[in-house]
């Protein structure tokens, strides 16, 4: 008796049917866009009130005050305006001079609690209640501020366009390090442009006004 051998079916087995129901790969993905869709209105949520919450000002002028000098001024300016026109048009306080008129040149430094800033870059109503302080701002009556007088005395200015700022940035240098070495001093002046190039000169009544102050 001979052994026949065994036919296989003609049709593979299926697949096993997958089983109904949500699967643990299938509840973490849902879970995961449901949350990213949560975490997403909430942050539209939150713009949308804080477009709410900002305040709308302008085209026209708006009424404005600023403490100036030691001076606190009520003014009516547009939203536009700069600093630098505020105090120049509206103050005449004309100390401040405008070169450039893109923050390169650093001619038009005020200081805004004693941190030194381009008001042509700086718009009125965006300084709130901090203290400006101007060129005119820096003497005591007929008494020159040390780095005025400095300024003098070694004959740091030719044409005048740079020396108020540069003033100022010497000035907000002393307040904040009251004996600067030579490195210290470049580096405060290094966004103020000399076009005459009287740089040194600069320099030296800068550590001249530091060696004053501390005697």
């Amino acid at each position: 008796m001979s052994d026949k051998p065994s036919q296989s079916s003609p049709h593979p087995p299926s697949p096993e049917t997958p089983k109904s129901g949500t699967t643990r790969r299938g509840f973490l993905k849902s879970a995961g866009v449901i949350s990213a869709g949560a975490a997403g209105l909430e942050v539209l949520q939150g713009v949308s009130v804080a477009e709410e919450q900002a305040r709308v000002v302008g085209p026209g002028k708006i009424p404005l005050k600023l403490d100036i000098n030691g001076q606190l001024h009520n003014l009516s300016v547009e939203p536009r305006a700069t600093l630098a026109e505020t105090l120049r048009d509206e103050l005449h306080l004309t100390g401040t001079k405008v070169v450039c008129d893109r923050g390169s040149c650093s001619a038009c430094t005020v200081m805004l609690d004693k941190t030194p800033v381009c008001s042509c870059m700086t718009l009125a109503v965006d300084v709130g209640n901090r203290k400006i302080t101007t060129i005119e701002g820096l003497a005591q009556g007929d008494n020159l501020h040390v780095v005025q007088a400095a300024f003098i005395a070694h004959d740091a200015l030719q044409c005048g366009f740079c020396t108020s700022g540069m003033v100022m940035s010497c000035a907000a240098l002393l307040e904040r390090n009251p004996h600067p070495t030579l490195d210290d001093v470049k580096t405060a002046i290094s966004g103020n442009i000399c076009r005459c190039g009287t740089y040194p000169k600069v320099f030296d009544a800068a550590l001249a006004a530091s060696e004053s102050r501390g005697t």
